[in-house]
């Protein structure tokens, strides 16, 4: 059929109109996930063009991430406030703007204040594009439209690493946000012609907008994001900037708490909170948000700046990781359609991470190679198709009708947040470990001790081999003593990390197995998101 008489409401789509409106909804969503991921391989190229630390770098990826995490729970209010085109349109422009700004960006806290904006253009991209597809087809293929977005949901994270590894091998950095320019003017102009908005109630008006509650959650998160990411080189509560946002998160929370209880037109229904199931989902979607982000943000930074790899290949490296994931997720459907326990799978999920992170412990050395990489991430591909949609639908269970989709929003929403959180507190304790360990290394092999001495006369030996003055290769051969402490010291701290994840995750295990699972049958359009 080319077309087909239409009710007023009705928004399923035939022919060439549905082909373009499930291009253009997939490309979004696509732009928004790659996003997610592409810098990850160019942050060590950014550290060094923009002189910053990687303290200062990590807000980078948690800029995004806080604006992704602010948007997401509004998006439902703000597509009735101005009709889901224009709002799907809007946001388009927002991030291809933003995309060209944070390309242009002159300094760190320039990129970081851009990728926030690009952040919250592109948090409404993902469920706007899922509604979009879903809404286009008629009910029976509904399945396959959900097939569709989820290969792309899928397909994204896959795509950023070697892109933007590519990218900043052969061109640099701000080339990885030039690229969405021209796809996000071409996204646009399909949005306004294809897209149609469906029939809303009657609007809320300015003054009945739930203001407060955006202002108290941004309060929220932003403080705490900045003391986190801030408070181990501002010596924490002795900065009376990091005790005075301290407060303010904490007045934040509580505010926003109430706000949201008490307020007629609630920006994010707290309500849903009642069902158990939903209260320990959004925990484990935190919990997998944090070790899931947080390994895919220390990874490329391990090999680029350790192992001196490219960015390429550092991108190339998360690639099997990926394409476990996406080769889990039907045999996951098929698991979940036939009844299996999600929190069986929830359980063997966070169990096969537990190893994974355990594995990355024992094979972290200043000389790791790809082969010593290659199994583990493999493992934590497993691992993450085990709790993507099994923890999503376990979660909403026991939901009825419109908390459903109310509910899906909160376990994405903290999924968002706990990998925003998980950057923070890693680049945090990257610093502080490596401080801690640099010491102690110090303290084992101190100046004067006799193999510490032979080791500078061969490497002042080498230097003076070179052409160097005696002053200035004995000088050079302490700093490549220092250099060598200080890298040693880092891969300490980093195998740190991956042990405490490791605990982490160990702990959750057996609160799994206390869910209660319902009966309620969970479209997996809703685990998506």
């Amino acid at each position: 059929m080319a077309g087909g008489a239409t009710v007023s409401n009705d928004l399923v789509e035939y022919g060439y109109r549905r082909v373009i409106i499930t291009i253009t909804a997939v490309l979004c969503a696509l732009l928004e996930i790659v996003d997610t991921t592409i810098v990850n391989v160019a942050l060590n190229e950014m550290r060094g063009s923009l002189g910053a630390t990687l303290t200062d770098v990590a807000w980078v990826i948690t800029a995004y991430a806080i604006a992704n995490v602010i948007v997401i729970p509004m998006t439902s209010w703000l597509s009735q406030q101005f009709g889901r085109r224009n709002y799907f349109a809007a946001s388009i422009i927002i991030f291809t703007i933003s995309s060209f700004l944070c390309g242009n960006a002159d300094n760190i806290w320039e990129l970081v204040v851009f990728r926030f904006i690009q952040g919250m253009g592109g948090g409404a991209l993902l469920v706007t594009a899922q509604t979009i597809i879903t809404e286009s087809y008629p009910v029976e293929k509904r399945g396959m439209a959900q097939a569709i977005y989820g290969m792309g949901v899928i397909v994204g994270p896959t795509l950023g690493p070697p892109l933007g590894g590519w990218i900043v091998d052969n061109w640099s950095w701000p080339y990885i946000f030039y690229i969405n320019v021209p796809l996000g003017i071409i996204a646009t102009m399909l949005s306004i012609m294809y897209v149609r908005s469906p029939k809303y109630g009657e609007k809320l008006s300015a003054d009945k907008v739930d203001w407060w509650g955006m202002i108290f959650l941004i309060a929220f998160i932003g403080s705490l994001q900045f003391v986190l990411e801030h408070g181990q080189q501002d010596d924490w509560f002795e900065d009376p900037l990091i005790v005075g946002l301290s407060v303010l998160s904490a007045f934040g929370l509580l505010a926003f708490i109430w706000r949201e209880s008490v307020y007629e037109h609630p920006i994010v229904n707290l309500k849903v909170l009642k069902d158990s199931n939903l209260r320990i989902g959004t925990i484990m979607s935190f919990i997998m948000g944090f070790g899931l982000f947080g390994s895919t943000f220390i990874i490329p930074i391990y090999t680029q700046s350790i192992l001196g790899w490219t960015a390429t290949d550092a991108g190339l490296l998360l690639i099997p990781s990926s394409l476990m994931t996406a080769f889990m997720m039907p045999f996951v459907g098929q698991m979940i359609q036939r009844g299996v326990k999600k929190t069986y799978m929830v359980a063997a999920g966070f169990s096969i991470f537990v190893g994974f992170t355990l594995w990355m412990y024992t094979v972290m050395t200043p000389d790791t190679g790809t082969e010593h990489f290659f199994y583990p991430l493999i493992l934590r591909g497993v691992g993450l198709g085990l709790l993507f949609v099994p923890i999503t639908t376990m979660s909403l269970s026991t939901l009825k009708g419109k908390s459903i989709g109310e509910g899906a929003a909160f376990t994405g929403m903290l999924r968002q947040l706990g990998g925003s959180f998980g950057i923070a507190i890693i680049s945090t304790f990257v610093t502080r470990f490596t401080q801690s360990h640099r010491v102690t290394l110090v303290a084992h092999e101190p100046v004067y001790d006799y193999e510490t001495q032979q080791r500078v006369k061969q490497l002042t030996a080498g230097f003076m081999a070179k052409g160097y003055s005696i002053t200035e290769a004995t000088g050079k051969a302490y700093k490549a003593m220092e250099g060598a402490v200080l890298k040693q010291a880092t891969v300490l701290s980093y195998m740190d990390i991956f042990l405490y994840l490791g605990i982490l995750f160990a702990i959750c295990i057996p609160f799994i197995l206390l869910v209660k699972e319902g009966k309620t049958k969970i479209d997996l359009a809703d685990a998506m998101h």
